[in-house]
């Protein structure tokens, strides 16, 4: 596991960089840039150190690099370009801007770069030679996950841009059948590498990737702060929206004073 060292030493140093960046800038937002990042190079990493067979480990750190490298492109040009998101902005408040709270905040992101790095340890110790086929079935999986969660990602962001929006919540595209797409992609895409580890002695580590990434989404960082946050700056707009939406997976919106499940 030396190689999960090198992981752990990568993601101190950044997220300790990114809590200097954030007291000069007073944006929180870059910890999200950084994780991405973290998560990305660690693909990068363990498929570089990793002993199993060659197709895995290149479809590991060409994939795992990719979908860290476009995460991290697009949050950066967020936060560089926008206010501190409200979610940071109300832990600064709540922190009274404690800067031993949130040093403390950026160092568990550090730990989650390593946890969400299990996947790819698997991945790296897979001997499997005969992974063709599995292989495809992967790069399917990430093009449809990777490009779901880029299309949400775009259609948000063009919502946004328009001032006439300001207080609004979107449902153009993906956002009228989930409150949420692009976690539910983000989430669709950790299954890529449960596929990369067919074979690997260590594949029950792949699954580590979709179930921790849906118990955040869904339960601790992810939809909740989000739809709190939602519900400060957009009121009854988004109570609307959470009656007749589909929270995580996409399906019809509907018509009726119900809420979405």
């Amino acid at each position: 596991m030396s190689s999960l060292l090198w992981v752990a030493l990568y993601a101190v140093a950044s997220m300790s960089w990114g809590w200097w960046w954030q007291r000069r800038h007073h944006n929180i937002g870059v910890v999200d840039v950084l994780w991405a990042k973290g998560v990305g190079v660690a693909a990068l990493l363990l498929a570089l150190l990793g002993q199993g067979a060659w197709q895995p480990r290149v479809a590991l750190g060409v994939l795992g690099g990719l979908w860290g490298g476009r995460l991290a492109l697009h949050l950066w040009r967020r936060v560089r370009s926008e206010e501190e998101d409200g979610r940071y902005r109300y832990l600064r408040e709540h922190w009274h801007s404690h800067q031993g709270k949130i040093f403390g905040f950026f160092m568990a992101q550090a730990m989650l770069i390593l946890l969400f790095a299990l996947p790819f340890v698997a991945v790296a110790a897979n001997p499997n030679t005969d992974m063709a086929g599995w292989v495809l079935a992967a790069i399917a999986m990430w093009l449809i996950s990777v490009g779901g969660e880029a299309l949400a990602d775009r259609q948000l962001a063009r919502f946004r841009a328009d001032p006439d929006n300001k207080g609004r919540t979107c449902r153009e595209g993906l956002w009228r059948y989930s409150r949420h797409p692009n976690y539910f992609f983000e989430w669709l895409h950790w299954f890529t590498y449960v596929l990369l580890a067919i074979g690997s002695p260590l594949w029950w580590l792949s699954w580590a990737g979709p179930v921790v990434m849906y118990l955040f989404l869904r339960y601790l960082s992810g939809v909740p702060f989000t739809e709190k946050q939602a519900l400060r700056s957009r009121g009854e707009d988004y109570r609307q929206y959470q009656r007749t939406t589909p929270m995580f997976f996409p399906w019809f919106p509907r018509t009726s004073k119900e809420h979405a499940a």
